[in-house]
């Protein structure tokens, strides 16, 4: 193993912290990725990592190597593709996460296309409705849906999505069409959706006449944790869902849910791409960030 190489593994290692996790992402042996750090410590002579049962951390020399190989790694990834102008040469593996849904409706049908547009690009989808740590998944870019917390990551805003309200043809027939708010305190339920981060239900929202986001609570005799057995409640005829017209339009279509309180949605939810800080972003990831975007593009709300 070459000394950029070493540095490839390094870095791997210091930022998912695990060696184990490294040679699973780098799909080497861990003691390949052991040996490749001790030697490169060796030639430096200074120790960049301390090793624990559980975790790596960097030294204080680790940290300032960190810094100074990610910049060297970008300038040799710029010198191997500074002659590579063909869409082909988008090459190896990518590694994104995406909520479920995007991935089910958006992603995964149209993945034909991308691969014939870039045949030498592998990608792993991973699709979670959690929030995950990129550097410690490994994964190079990830898909999200909502407000942001203060990230050290990079952000890309695509744009919004319309959340709608739903309910099933049977739900309706049972309690009524709500046309108001204030209806849906006289004997009508949710389908309660778990926050990712406390585990509790999230309150039934809508926008007032002003703008502002004003809270229902809407009583729920089911809740769930995912998307899927969120609609698949609704479709049954538990409650009523709030949801990114994309996921159903679908079911629109075909009759087997309905809009219901046009006049009083939630506000609409943001896009948006995260990666980690690079200097330079690879080909792939380049390529994959405008794939998606067109994409998605359809989907989000028209600014006037």
């Amino acid at each position: 193993m070459d000394k950029l190489d070493q540095y490839r593994v390094f870095v791997q290692v210091a930022e998912m912290g695990s060696f184990i996790k490294a040679a699973h992402a780098l799909e080497l042996p861990r003691a390949t990725v052991s040996a490749a750090v001790q030697q490169l410590e060796e030639k430096i002579g200074a120790r960049l990592l301390n090793r624990t049962t559980r975790q790596v951390h960097l030294t204080t020399d680790g940290v300032q190597l960190l810094e100074r190989v990610r910049l060297l790694l970008a300038d040799a990834d710029d010198v191997e593709q500074l002659f590579q102008t063909s869409q082909r040469q988008v090459a190896g593996q990518l590694r994104i996460d995406v909520p479920s849904r995007i991935a089910r409706r958006l992603i995964a049908p149209a993945l034909p296309g991308l691969l014939r547009r870039y045949p030498r690009l592998q990608l792993v989808l991973g699709s979670t409705d959690r929030a995950i740590d990129l550097l410690q998944e490994g994964v190079d870019c990830a898909v999200r849906i909502g407000t942001l917390h203060d990230s050290s990551l990079v952000v890309r805003p695509l744009g919004h999505i319309a959340l709608i309200n739903c309910a099933s043809p049977a739900y309706l027939r049972e309690y009524g069409v709500p046309e108001k708010p204030e209806d849906l305190l006289k004997g009508h339920w949710a389908v309660g959706y778990a926050s990712p981060t406390s585990g509790r239900a999230l309150p039934w929202e809508h926008l007032d006449a002003s703008g502002r986001t004003q809270n229902a609570a809407l009583p729920s005799r089911v809740i769930v944790n995912n998307a899927e057995s969120y609609i698949a409640g609704c479709r049954a005829g538990t409650g009523l869902i709030q949801i990114p017209r994309f996921d159903v339009q679908h079911l629109l279509d075909r009759g087997e849910l309905v809009e219901v309180m046009p006049a009083h949605r939630a506000a609409s939810m943001p896009v948006s791409l995260l990666y980690p800080h690079r200097r330079q972003r690879s080909r792939r990831l380049v390529a994959f960030i405008e794939w998606f975007s067109g994409l998605m593009e359809p989907h989000l709300e028209r600014t006037v």
